[in-house]
């Protein structure tokens, strides 16, 4: 009981964090943008067991040139730690990430109040594909008996077809799969759909939104560098995992 009581006071504090950097952010002035993103969609669903599959995704319309820029190993890891960050900042800070060397922590304040505890990423790219993705291994917003389970966080980019020989379209999708709350175990489903889940997607329509500006955050760890090539990702091949994960 003392875990979900914490749950529901840590969303309601991001809530109220939410509503305030909308507001504030409402006052700025808009960037050009470098790119056209199309309205987010959303497919959150759950299963009879208490599994969460929720899936945001838009695509973006940018020049041909720009998209062989930043098509490279580097800014897939530099558009997971975007990612991060504007889960920091839309929260005004009140949600914070954690590096260590084999996990990623997300953190309400400080730690030991761990919501989410990641493995260390994966990649995997070709010409056509990338993908980040980070396992789920614990944390307050995580059901007990889904700790080290298969669940997982992911980015995955797609290229798109194009009338416009001078202009490129890449598919940009969030997925959380095989996500067991606790919120949802401990209380009941339609409280984790109000407040957990939804916040999980506004914060991530935002995420989409605001890479139309393609302001991509510098690494933290620095994994992938400037002249790295697709072929040296060392993760799976994409079909691969893909088979391996269930995914089409």
């Amino acid at each position: 009981m003392r875990t979900g009581a914490l749950v529901i006071a840590a969303a309601a504090t991001l809530a109220t964090a939410l509503l305030a950097a909308i507001v504030r952010r409402r006052g700025r002035p808009q960037p050009i943008a470098r790119a056209v993103l199309t309205e987010p969609s959303d497919d959150t669903t759950m299963d009879a067991r208490g599994a969460v599959r929720s899936v945001q995704a838009a695509e973006l319309t940018l020049p041909v040139a720009a998209l062989a820029e930043l098509w490279s190993p580097m800014h897939l890891e530099r558009l997971a730690r975007t990612y991060w960050r504007f889960l920091s900042r839309c929260t005004l800070g009140v949600i914070r990430v954690k590096y260590d060397e084999d996990e990623r922590a997300v953190v309400f304040l400080m730690r030991p109040l761990v919501m989410l505890r990641f493995r260390a990423p994966q990649y995997a790219m070709d010409a056509h594909s990338g993908v980040v993705r980070w396992r789920i291994a614990s944390g307050l917003l995580v059901s007990r008996v889904a700790h080290g389970g298969d669940g997982y966080l992911q980015i995955e980019l797609e290229r798109c077809a194009t009338p416009d020989p001078a202009t490129a379209r890449v598919r940009v999708e969030v997925e959380v799969a095989n996500f067991y709350p606790a919120l949802a175990s401990g209380v009941a489903r339609w409280l984790y759909s109000a407040t957990q889940s939804r916040i999980h997607v506004i914060v991530t329509h935002g995420f989409l939104r605001s890479l139309a500006r393609l302001d991509l955050a510098e690494s933290v760890v620095g994994r992938y560098g400037p002249p790295d090539d697709i072929d040296d990702v060392p993760d799976p091949p994409l079909r691969a995992w893909h088979e391996h994960s269930g995914a089409v």
